[in-house]
């Protein structure tokens, strides 16, 4: 790699490059965990319905 001279503005933007591209990651990171967390829940949900409400002992009857 060819070293660079970069003026003391250029070294700015490029580390408020690294930190946006760093906050993206992070971001994309939280997202990936929320959605695995969100599809298990569907999972569970799904197996929930398709025992049926006969065989929910879990399930919460609502007041009359």
């Amino acid at each position: 790699m060819l070293p660079i001279a970069l003026s003391s503005g250029e070294k700015y933007v490029a580390a408020a490059y690294v930190v946006f591209l760093a906050l993206i990651l992070v971001y994309l990171a939280i997202m990936a965990t929320k959605l695995s967390r969100l599809e298990q829940e569907v999972v569970e949900l799904t197996e929930i319905a398709e025992r049926g409400p006969a065989q929910n002992p879990e399930r919460i009857k609502e007041p009359a």
